[in-house]
């Protein structure tokens, strides 16, 4: 069983920046992906960024150029780093892994608020 622990969350003005934290109680190098999904009131929750085991990234059309997905493997962590923070995206934000073994495990969310 895998926990995930997400902090970093908070209340910004448009414009700043946050980065959110995702810690894992098992080793990151056991994880396929490893990723960031976030849901917005009334809306289907979505992936915003994910990184593979070998670096590999993927993120969502509307986020490109502002946040960073990175992973700490000897911390077993996974960061989200969010530039240039709009009020759309405001939603409460998931850690998600896919380990080797085809499980997948989410954390609790952390909200992210920004105001315009």
């Amino acid at each position: 069983q895998v926990q995930l622990v997400e902090s970093g969350g908070g209340l910004v003005q448009a414009g700043e920046s946050l980065r959110l934290s995702c810690a894992a109680s098992g080793s990151t190098r056991s994880f396929r992906v490893m990723g960031w999904y976030r849901q917005a009131p009334g809306k289907q929750r979505e992936l915003v960024a994910r990184i593979a085991t070998y670096g590999t990234t993927t993120y969502a059309d509307s986020v490109k150029g502002r946040f960073t997905i990175s992973r700490d493997d000897a911390k077993n962590t996974v960061y989200l780093q969010m530039n240039d923070l709009k009020p759309e995206d405001t939603a409460v934000y998931y850690c998600n892994v896919n380990t080797w073994s085809s499980n997948t495990y989410w954390g609790q969310g952390t909200q992210v608020t920004v105001s315009s």
